[in-house]
């Protein structure tokens, strides 16, 4: 590969930034992705994860983002992808302490139905069954790794998880630079030549833009061993009650969670893992004494909206932003990222700039 500049810069290496830069790649630009931290670390690796909009502001867009999104993941639950996309379609519960109606979104999805009484756990008054894409996260967040290396991309240290910032083995298509933190978009400016620049950070935004409307809504997650678990379940959480899910991944289950606006606590607390396996169990008791694989903590970058919109930068350049998606970033993820590649390649037709194939040896 060669070791000339890329026509676009994303910053962040989460669901939003991976789907941005397949989305360039795919479409024949040379493409670098620059991340603080690799896949595997990042908030969307925490997730549980099921399509459905969950702690996203209001926003016109939204509806199509999701239904670009839920085609999206449908093809990938249908074709030969499946299997290497951690992609599977799950029937589950979601179950509300008071009577209320169902969303929208869940009233158009496969297999919806409301519950009856003898379905709902105790403690919970309303609820509706359906069946939906869930995602296991570390291994969906690597097919994407791979779909952008494959348009263009070699293997580089530097694209594993967990790896540190390894520049110059790999070309412009497909670079993912992980450990590479920026003090400001303007430091991130002026460090490439590219002529578009994708800020995909996340809750990074609130410091990298910066951006004071962004708000840490800390998520915290115990992975078991799987019982025999085979449908998901979501207990929204109201004044009496946190929230409750469970999503069964094969040999794991993802059980939470907690929703704490305002914290940026990273580190596992080992009371609230207690509290989290104990409700749990009450709603499916074959979780007492499953083994506990791993605990994780995550940060959903929650804004009053979407931020997806590009601005003039000097010299023709352009800055196209896509982040502050809350607790719905894996819902929104493809079409937003068509959006924000729309926005860049645009604007590098603008420039002038051919988007071309990646130059090879």
């Amino acid at each position: 590969m060669t070791s000339s500049e890329p026509d676009v810069l994303v910053i962040g290496a989460g669901v939003s930034g991976l789907t941005t830069a397949v989305c360039l790649a795919e479409a024949g630009a040379a493409v670098k992705i620059s991340a603080a931290l690799p896949p595997d670390r990042t908030t969307s690796a925490v997730a549980g994860a099921i399509w459905g909009p969950h702690l996203v502001g209001l926003d016109d867009r939204v509806e199509r983002w999701g239904a670009t999104t839920l085609a999206r993941l449908l093809e990938l639950t249908a074709g030969p992808a499946a299997g290497p996309a951690g992609v599977r379609m799950v029937t589950g519960r979601q179950a509300c302490r008071t009577v209320a109606d169902p969303p929208g979104w869940a009233a158009s999805l496969d297999g919806f139905r409301l519950c009856t009484d003898g379905e709902l756990p105790e403690g919970f008054a309303s609820g509706w069954w359906f069946t939906a894409p869930v995602m296991t996260m570390p291994v969906y967040l690597g097919y994407l790794l791979a779909r952008f290396r494959a348009a263009g991309g070699e293997p580089d240290a530097g694209d594993e998880p967990g790896a540190g910032d390894e520049p110059g083995a790999a070309g412009p298509a497909g670079r993912l630079h992980g450990g590479h933190t920026f003090g400001s978009l303007d430091e991130a400016i002026a460090s490439t030549t590219a002529g578009v620049i994708v800020n995909c950070s996340g809750m990074g935004a609130r410091s990298l833009v910066p951006d004071a409307e962004m708000l840490p809504v800390r998520g915290q997650v115990v992975v078991t061993a799987n019982p025999g678990i085979t449908e998901f379940f979501i207990g929204l959480g109201d004044e009496s009650a946190g929230l409750i899910y469970l999503f069964p991944h094969e040999d794991t289950v993802v059980v939470g969670g907690t929703e704490e606006r305002g914290s940026w606590r990273l580190e596992p607390d080992p009371a609230t893992a207690e509290r989290i396996l104990r409700d749990a169990a009450a709603i499916e008791p074959r979780l007492r004494g499953a083994g506990i694989v791993a605990h994780r903590v995550g940060l959903r970058p929650v804004r009053p909206a979407v931020r997806l919109e590009a601005e003039a930068l000097a010299g023709g350049r352009t800055l196209v932003h896509n982040y502050g998606h809350g607790g719905a970033g894996v819902t929104l993820s493809w079409g937003c990222a068509a959006d924000a590649a729309g926005l860049a390649l645009g604007a590098l037709g603008a420039l002038g700039a051919p988007v071309r194939p990646a130059a090879r040896d």
